[in-house]
């Protein structure tokens, strides 16, 4: 396995910046993808080799909050078994799609979530006797959740974290413990559909997944120690940011 240092250097470097923003909000991989495809790696050679580094992360992240206190692998494991259906089914679809309208979808999302997020619409406190049914919801939705981060990766935080905080009424913190578990196993069934259908690129996405590692590790201390108003803040930057680069570049 030949490696290009220079653009192994590239992609440890963008790794750490898509990790810590992964972590701390989603849509990291934004950054880390285009610069696989600016380096001559086919869209969905980019987007699979792209799931070593969201592994990698997404190990580093969940490690960090059980050092600090924060699990709940019950509840984890079993959205984590609902995305992993959806994820296998997603990537399925995404080995085999290349374009710009996946983008295009994706930036409409993005919008969208943001509008709710900063509008605070649904954010109402759960009714008694409704706890058990907004745990059901969650689980369902997260089968779709599971569905996008198969196909494309991309902006799937944005879709995992209204599901854990307006619908399941989770805090943010919480919210960002549960994700980053829950992304590690639906990574791991999205790598194996990829793996098994082109070329993955194992030697960039080791360096790229040292990168995502240590800013996995980054983001799960800035979340545990700032807590939810650092989050938001970069929530709402990222997702902005992320909408008009799909929109418009």
């Amino acid at each position: 396995m030949e490696i290009d240092f220079v653009k192994a250097a590239l992609l440890f470097a963008a790794g750490v910046a898509s990790g810590w923003i992964n972590v701390m909000a989603g849509g990291g991989s934004i950054l880390a993808v285009p610069v696989m495809v600016f380096l001559g790696l086919p869209g969905p050679v980019a987007n699979g080799t792209n799931r070593i580094g969201i592994i990698a992360q997404n190990i580093a992240a969940v490690t960090g909050f059980f050092r600090k206190g924060f699990s709940d692998f019950k509840l984890s494991a079993s959205l984590a078994a609902c995305a992993a259906a959806g994820a296998f089914f997603g990537a399925n679809v995404g080995v085999r799609l290349d374009g710009v309208w996946f983008e295009r979808t994706l930036a409409l999302i993005m919008v969208g979530v943001l509008i709710i997020m900063m509008t605070g619409a649904g954010q109402k406190a759960v009714p008694a006797g409704g706890k058990a049914k907004n745990l059901i919801l969650g689980h369902i939705l997260f089968i779709g959740a599971g569905f996008w981060g198969g196909f494309i990766q991309i902006g799937v935080g944005f879709i995992m974290m209204p599901i854990l905080n307006r619908v399941m009424g989770l805090d943010l913190v919480r919210t960002n413990m549960h994700k980053v578990f829950v992304a590690l196993i639906f990574s791991l069934v999205a790598l194996t559909v990829f793996a098994a259908q082109v070329d993955i690129e194992w030697g960039l996405g080791i360096a790229l997944g040292l990168g995502y590692a240590l800013g996995g590790w980054l983001g799960a201390g800035s979340t545990v120690s700032r807590g939810e108003a650092l989050i938001k803040k970069v929530f709402y930057l990222a997702l902005a940011a992320m909408a008009v680069k799909l929109l418009f570049f």
